[in-house]
């Protein structure tokens, strides 16, 4: 009887991590499925940007002329770091709480950490358009990189900051399935309990 009664116990224990290593692998691959459909969102706005600038810059003239040249330019970098983040976004069975909370916690960070440059992106536009009024000999470049840089600065704030708010409340159910598990010291050791 005390045989069973341990393997009962142990089959028990066995079940219950077994689901919460399921439950983890599910909210890991949730994240991987976000930060890739955000990525594809980012490449397409990218491409969309060097398409339409692409073919509007050649005939554009004054200041439209390098609005375009820096929607390009902004589109090129964009649609490499869409790229770079897509194919780094892998799935990676295994990860343990911690991991996956570093995971969590570090992607929040990068998208907050990046809506705070793309605030700064948006003011150095409306400094280059201000520049404008005082530099006769470059106002087209300063008003057309302007206008660019106040388009996509704004446009990445937005994205950024979607994303964060969407990862923040993704990363809560990390928080949900942590509640679930307790740890406590005993005159014996430490314990360990797991809430079903």
């Amino acid at each position: 009887m005390k045989t069973f009664v341990t393997l009962l116990v142990f089959i028990c224990m066995y079940n219950c991590c077994k689901s919460q290593t399921s439950d983890l692998t599910d909210f890991n691959n949730e994240r991987i499925k976000l930060t890739k459909q955000s990525m594809l969102v980012l490449g397409s706005w990218s491409a969309a940007n060097l398409i339409y600038s692409g073919a509007s810059a050649g005939p554009a003239e004054g200041s439209n002329k390098y609005f375009h040249q820096m929607n390009m330019i902004w589109g090129g970098i964009n649609i490499t770091l869409a790229t770079i983040g897509y194919l780094s976004a892998k799935n990676k069975d295994g990860l343990g709480f911690a991991k996956s909370l570093q995971k969590q916690s570090s992607l929040e960070k990068t998208f907050l950490f990046n809506a705070g440059l793309d605030i700064a992106y948006v003011a150095g536009g409306f400094y280059l358009k201000e520049k404008a009024y005082n530099d006769f000999k470059n106002k087209d470049r300063y008003k057309g990189y302007g206008k660019s840089i106040v388009l996509q600065g704004s446009a990445l704030f937005l994205f950024d900051g979607i994303l964060y708010l969407v990862h923040q409340r993704h990363g809560k159910k990390l928080n949900k399935l942590f509640e679930k598990i307790q740890l406590s010291t005993t005159a014996n050791g430490i314990g360990c309990v797991v809430k079903l």
